[in-house]
């Protein structure tokens, strides 16, 4: 019984741990949003918030997976859930540079 329950206030432990975790990354988030929907209401290029918001972050975070992945453009299509020739069409119009 006292390994059950030493088990339990373990998971029980990772769990809030990991909401913490969660929650943490969504302020953040939340941060980047605000700073990029003002960055775009401040620049007025775009009439597109959305689109803006999607170019601004689309770059650095294909980029990021590629150099977890170690530039393996098939694994790091997987992770972000595309079609590796969705991939490979982005990095080409981004203009990234692969290993």
């Amino acid at each position: 019984m006292v390994f059950m329950h030493k088990r339990y206030n373990e998971e029980y432990t990772k769990t809030v741990k990991r909401q913490k975790s969660n929650r943490n990354r969504m302020k953040f988030l939340d941060q980047v949003i605000a700073e990029l929907e003002e960055a775009f209401f401040y620049t007025k290029e775009s009439k597109n918030l959305y689109r803006f918001v999607i170019e601004a972050a689309e770059k650095p975070l294909i980029e990021h997976v590629l150099t977890r992945a170690e530039g393996n453009q098939l694994k790091a299509a997987r992770i972000l859930g595309i079609n590796r020739n969705t991939l490979r069409s982005k990095i080409k119009k981004l203009g990234i540079k692969v290993k």
